[in-house]
């Protein structure tokens, strides 16, 4: 650590640019890849596409064509193998005698639906069927249609009918009407047949009519259950995000058929789209021993492990995934996006470039494509990308995809940016530069329709990208000042499911710690700080204003805004950060940890909230609580009180240190369920003009006995000074965290303050978050903990509150002050489009020293 308080950088004046350039290299790490989701959104749209549950058929083997195709496809699953049957060539290629001859064939062996006693008529029928499998749906539909007019009940004739008219294409409504006319006649006639209910919810379903499709599979199912039969209503279920009872059909698919590589996978999503991370990668590991190169099962599998954190693990699940097809799209995708959110930006621009060589129009790589640009100071191809997105506009009454409704919000910002690339960023405000309805559109992922909008400047040609220089060109005390932001930040990664490392935000905030650590010691000192072109004594949204900077500049696709700054009509209203814990059937793995806890601190409060209101009923509401052991199991509880049936909401309150005994709002949980048994369980914190006034009060009172405290300190060497230094810090700080001011990043960017004001007093965090925890969640056990322990435990943060300093004190540092050289390390500015920096940090390339 001497280096990290020995090194002395004006942060204040350095540019946009030079701090682009720095954060490059955060996710240069060794990848061992030839190049390089949504989300699961991503696995949602092919799935969509596919109603029977079945992929393409050129996508799985011979071996398993037959239980994937739906009679649809074929008019019976034992007439057409997907490759080498000469029944299922084209027409084109066959002569009559041909055709003749297949289907005296098939009337011979009575391979038709609904077949019947006379060998002429089944021939006949079988002529029709040999012209729908070659695709001819026309000339069959009159072929039926002349047997009909001889035998207007002619079973087989009305149920190859329907099924021309649903493979004439089902975009045409009289189409698909005409089909399930004819497959309800055929029901009326012959009720006990699964296979025409099944035919008719393979017509309903693209219609978007799922619940008759279903009733229809079920009634199938009834008649005669089949592998198939589940394993179709599962992927029914699982398009209406009924995820439970899809999981249902497709274990008993399973247990009909195990060589089921397609319905391992569904199952395997089943689990993945509930947060159930852990249970879905061990189905599509099964479905891989069933299938060795099954491409869709590895993509899967990246997914969920990146999902669950596991950089490594899913890396090598797409790079497995890639190796089978090097031109599979939605694996480059998933891929490039997964890198992104490492901090791999240039690893990920190869795989956006590469998916959109083999997909032009592709919105999600196109969008991250300009993304990934601006990110490391491209901002010419930047835009460009952005603009392509921007052209796209979806046809009428098409919905508008997530990209296409956050890119004009990205292009505006990447110009502002590009405009300010060269100036430092002590000289301008987002906050206060940027429109209000823009921010408060952007913060709320509204639609982009601002009035009287002025659109930023475009880029101007005597503003140059940033360029790339690398690690080996700075001097020594810098490169460990690289460093040291790379271990800061790595402390404060949590050990948690659901998060992603990301090196790019570990430098980021590790270099925000540093600045943090200097300006907290020049404000003791009594010396200004020069802060939205002001030169003034820092306050305490100066000081979280630094770690602001630093997670903008991280990730420009994120609207790091302070919300007090947003219009009045805004802020009336109310500005809502919002966790859903359990929406539907999908589980928040993020915050499993906290679930028991937050179970028994809302069974005490409905306890308390039937005191009070219901005081009859209380016994039997405490010995209904005895039997609760999950979430949602309290709705039933709640129902005993008509005005809590459908619902209700739990307040946490958090007490003032300034006014003794006054409590101020804190979170609010809530708790609704439906019919069907979907809950919503989430945390939200409702930003208002009032609360955040209140917490602005608490905060500010801190701020200024941490200051004069912190002045007391740098002229003393008394222990028990230091303690109260760090106890208003984390005070400060747990303020922060109930206040939740940031449109994003609040739980980050408040710790890198803790981090740097703790090394201001000389100590530092020495030791990682505690696995499972999350500090939006603990920030109030945690001030506690630490107040009232002068030893560090295993369990805890690793605060060197209660041992000595651990900082060394190199020839600057005197005594646990820093002694500040202006200009020495400072970074300027870029000049003629060459980037010259004196002090200054960069990307660290590949195959070069790293920290």
């Amino acid at each position: 650590m001497a280096s990290a308080t020995g090194t002395c950088c004006c942060w204040g004046a350095v540019a946009l640019g030079q701090l682009v350039l720095l954060l490059l290299g955060a996710g240069r790490v060794a990848l061992a890849l030839t190049e390089h989701y949504p989300t699961l959104s991503l696995l949602k749209q092919e799935l969509h596409g596919q109603a029977g549950g079945c992929p393409p058929a050129p996508d799985w083997g011979e071996q398993y064509s037959a239980e994937c195709d739906s009679p649809l496809l074929h008019f019976h699953e034992s007439d057409c193998e997907l490759r080498g049957s000469s029944s299922c060539e084209s027409l084109l290629s066959l002569n009559t005698e041909k055709i003749l001859s297949q289907a005296k064939s098939l009337a011979e062996q009575k391979r038709i639906p609904f077949a019947t006693d006379n060998d002429n008529t089944n021939e006949d029928l079988a002529i029709a069927y040999v012209l729908i499998g070659s695709g001819l749906y026309d000339e069959a539909i009159r072929h039926f249609s002349t047997m009909l007019q001889e035998d207007p009940e002619l079973v087989s004739a009305i149920y190859g009918r329907g099924i021309a008219y649903g493979k004439k294409g089902l975009h045409d409504i009289n189409n698909a009407e005409l089909a399930l006319y004819e497959l309800s006649r055929v029901i009326s006639l012959e009720p006990d047949r699964p296979e025409v209910f099944e035919q008719r919810a393979e017509i309903l379903s693209p219609l978007g009519r799922i619940s008759e499709a279903l009733a229809d599979l079920t009634k199938a199912i009834q008649l005669q259950p089949s592998a198939r039969l589940y394993r179709h209503r599962g992927t029914l279920y699982f398009i209406s995000e009924d995820y439970a009872t899809a999981h249902e059909d497709f274990q008993r698919s399973l247990e009909l058929n195990k060589n089921q590589p397609i319905a391992m996978l569904y199952k395997g999503l089943t689990f993945f789209h509930r947060g159930l991370l852990k249970e879905a990668i061990e189905s599509f590991k099964e479905a891989l021993k069933q299938k060795a190169d099954f491409i869709d099962a590895y993509k899967s599998l990246g997914q969920a492990y990146r999902e669950l954190g596991n950089f490594d693990a899913a890396t090598e699940s797409f790079q497995k995934a890639l190796l089978l097809n090097q031109n599979h799209v939605q694996t480059l995708q998933l891929r490039g996006m997964m890198l992104y959110h490492h901090g791999s930006l240039d690893e990920a621009l190869k795989n956006f470039k590469r998916c959109l060589q083999l997909e032009p129009y592709n919105e999600v790589c196109q969008y991250m494509k300009g993304l990934s640009h601006v990110a490391m100071g491209q901002f010419y191809e930047g835009i460009k990308a952005q603009t392509k997105v921007m052209l796209n506009d979806p046809l009428p009454g098409q919905k508008a995809s997530p990209e296409y409704l956050k890119v004009k919000y990205l292009r505006e910002y990447s110009r502002y940016l590009h405009t300010h690339l060269d100036t430092p960023l002590t000289e301008y405000n987002v906050d206060t530069d940027l429109p209000g309805n823009f921010k408060d559109h952007w913060a709320k992922n509204l639609p982009f329709l601002i009035e009287d909008y002025e659109e930023q400047p475009g880029l101007q040609p005597h503003i140059k990208d940033v360029l790339f220089q690398n690690f080996e060109s700075y001097k020594p005390e810098v490169q460990e000042l690289v460093c040291v932001a790379d271990h800061l930040g790595s402390l404060m990664q949590y050990e948690t499911p659901g998060f992603l490392p990301n090196k790019r935000i570990h430098r980021a905030m590790g270099l925000a710690a540093l600045e943090v650590m200097q300006a907290v010691q020049r404000t003791w000192a009594n010396s200004k700080v020069r802060m939205n072109g002001k030169t003034r004594l820092m306050q305490w949204r100066d000081m979280f204003d630094i770690a602001v900077k630093w997670r903008r500049i991280a990730d420009p696709d994120q609207p790091v805004l302070w919300l007090d700054q947003m219009p009045a009509r805004s802020l009336s209203r109310g500005f809502n950060n919002h966790i859903n814990l359990i929406r539907g059937q999908v589980i928040n793995m993020r915050y499993l940890e906290y679930f028991e806890k937050i179970l028994h601190f809302i069974k005490d409060r409905i306890l308390v909230y039937h005191g009070a209101n219901n005081p009859k009923g209380l016994l039997e509401v405490r010995e209904a609580l005895e039997n609760v052991h999950k979430v949602e199991d309290l709705l039933s509880i709640m129902k005993f009180n008509s005005k809590t049936r459908d619902g209700f909401t739990v307040n946490t309150k958090v007490p003032s240190l300034k006014d003794q005994g006054k409590e101020y709002d804190g979170f609010t949980i809530t708790i609704t369920g439906d019919k069907v048994g979907n809950i919503l369980f989430s945390v939200e914190t409702q930003t208002t003009e009032e609360r955040t006034q209140l917490y602005h009060a608490e905060i500010d009172a801190l701020y200024k006995d941490l200051t004069a405290r912190g002045k007391v300190l740098i002229l003393s060497a008394e222990l028990g000074e230091a303690d109260a230094v760090c106890n208003l810090i984390l005070s400060l700080v747990y303020y922060f965290y109930n206040l939740m001011p940031l449109s994003r990043g609040s739980s980050v960017i408040a710790y890198s303050v803790i981090m740097g004001a703790l090394m201001a007093s000389g100590k530092e965090v020495a030791g990682k978050i505690p696995k499972g925890k999350l500090l939006t969640l603990s920030s109030s056990q945690r001030v506690v903990k630490i107040r009232r322990r002068k030893k560090r435990t295993h369990d805890e943060i690793s605060l060197s509150s209660c041992s000595p300093p651990t900082l060394k004190e190199p020839s600057g540092m005197r005594g646990g002050r820093q002694c500040q050289s202006p200009g020495k390390h400072n970074m300027n500015a870029r000049t003629g489009g060459r980037l010259k920096m004196i002090g200054g940090v960069s990307l660290v390339t590949e195959g070069k020293r790293q920290c």
